[in-house]
């Protein structure tokens, strides 16, 4: 699988622009929709107050050839103001059409082509409207009102509607003046804004810049957490993430350079040690010292076996990866028991489960649970005289388990207690060989799962108490 595949499972780079780049073209979008949004409610805006602004000039045609409508004679009369028609069709800067005739269109003077008004023309409400006169677009204005007296021959009221229409050029010339204005003006603040933007996005990243720089000049040794100071608060969970990862890299490389140290220290020594007795063994005649010098060798070979082992399980201990799963603490205790038996029966010793709870269950590793309790029982019974007890007992507390190992050996002197867990530490009435790995791996497991490695002293007569205490529930760290 390529490192792409792993980094984008759908095969989308969508970031390959970088963070910066990518914002100034998200937000530079963004930026021309609301421009395009602007334009359009700018041309509405224009063509409304141009209809408004025209409207009301021609509304004052209107009013004007109202005033001068007469129906003295008996029939329907106007002085055509054409001082007044010539300088609104100026204004207008087009053709003008106008048009008066009674509703029941009966009499009729003007234009003939203009279309009729409004079925629901109100009296006394001018109505607007765009239509087309002559092939012409024209915005054509209506009114009606009661003649008064009516035309001879009425006994009813009569209403006269007067329609005056005029060419939409000005209109539209305003309108194209108004929407240019807004467009550039709107252009303007538009640069302006990215200009902002650009400005704004490079300060805020500036600090990433820094980040960037501060770990690329970084020797490759250098596992020490990155300072979060000056980082932005979204980009500090980031900073936290890479930090708890170089931790988790930089405890492995500690293990890795101790396992070194530590193999190399301790190893050194017993190879030695076989290197000399194959030798003595090589040059000896005598077939009974012969044999002497092998059983010393196989011996030291099994220690050295045991030891190495050790030390590997100490090593998967720090740095193997923790996966848990739910463990009945009393039927798990009892198995690894039952697996030294054979062993404590050897020794001539009483190996015993007292658990005070039926069932207990706790998250763990089995794995490396059972190498922390058999290294305990190693220990018990290496040190437990002929014809003594070694105990496993399992019991809880509150929100934690424990599981622990009592012996009647010699313990371990009150003064060197605390130092009781440290690798290669072994105490000063030690009896045994041995290398003092055994509570360093019970101790490493016990902390591994969130716990600790406790060691008392038996409460009645000589021996010693430990006990690895568990988590009963909660998140085991890493």
């Amino acid at each position: 699988m390529s490192a792409r595949t792993r980094a984008d499972p759908g095969g989308r780079d969508r970031h390959r622009f970088g963070l910066r780049r990518t914002l100034l073209l998200v937000l530079s979008a963004g930026l021309a929709v609301v421009l395009a949004a602007e334009g359009v409610l700018t041309w509405r805006t224009a063509q409304e107050a141009a209809d408004a602004a025209y409207d009301r000039s021609l509304l004052g045609a209107i009013k004007a050839i109202d005033a001068n409508i007469s129906t003295a004679s008996g029939g329907l009369g106007i002085e055509l103001p054409y001082t007044m028609l010539e300088f609104f069709q100026l204004t207008a800067s087009g053709d003008v059409f106008f048009r008066v005739t009674t509703e029941d269109g009966l009499v009729t003077i003007g234009d003939v082509d203009l279309p009729p008004p409004p079925a629901d023309l109100p009296t006394g409400q001018p109505r607007f409207a765009h239509t087309t006169v002559l092939g012409q677009p024209v915005r054509i204005g209506a009114y009606a009102r009661l003649l008064d007296p009516p035309l001879a021959g009425q006994d009813g009221p009569q209403r006269v509607i007067i329609q005056v229409a005029e060419a939409r050029r000005s209109r539209e010339q305003f309108t194209d003046a108004l929407l240019r204005q807004a467009l550039q003006r709107d252009l303007v603040l538009i640069a302006v804004a990215l200009g902002l933007l650009a400005l704004g996005v490079t300060w805020a990243l500036a600090p990433l810049a820094r980040l960037r720089a501060e770990v690329e000049s970084r020797p490759a040794d250098d596992l020490t957490p990155i300072a979060a100071a000056g980082v932005p608060a979204d980009v500090r969970p980031l900073v936290d993430a890479i930090n708890q990862h170089v931790e988790r890299n930089r405890k492995m490389a500690e293990a890795r350079r101790r396992f070194v140290d530590d193999a190399s220290h301790q190893l050194r020594t017993p190879l030695a040690t076989l290197g000399t007795q194959i030798g003595f063994a090589q040059r000896e005649t005598d077939p009974a010292q012969v044999q002497a010098a092998l059983r010393a060798l196989k011996a030291q070979l099994d220690e050295t076996i045991r030891q190495t082992n050790q030390m590997l399980t100490l090593a998967r201990a720090d740095s193997a990866e923790l996966e848990t799963a739910p463990i009945d603490l009393v039927a798990f205790a009892g198995e690894v028991a039952r697996a030294w038996w054979a062993e404590a029966e050897q020794r001539g010793i009483d190996l015993g489960l007292d658990a005070e709870v039926d069932t207990l269950v706790v998250p763990a590793h089995a794995g490396l649970l059972r190498e922390a309790l058999a290294n305990l029982l190693h220990n018990a019974l290496r040190y437990t005289p002929l014809g003594g007890h070694v105990t496993v007992r399992v019991d809880a507390g509150p929100g934690e388990a424990r599981i622990a190992v009592i012996d009647d050996g010699p313990g371990i002197p009150q003064a060197e207690r605390a130092r009781a867990g440290e690798r290669f530490f072994r105490a000063s009435n030690a009896s045994q060989p041995g290398s003092g790995l055994g509570l360093a791996i019970a101790r490493s497991i016990a902390a591994r799962h969130g716990g600790r490695l406790a060691i008392d002293d038996k409460p009645a007569g000589t021996g010693l108490v430990v006990t690895i205490v568990l988590r009963r529930q909660g998140r085991v760290p890493c």
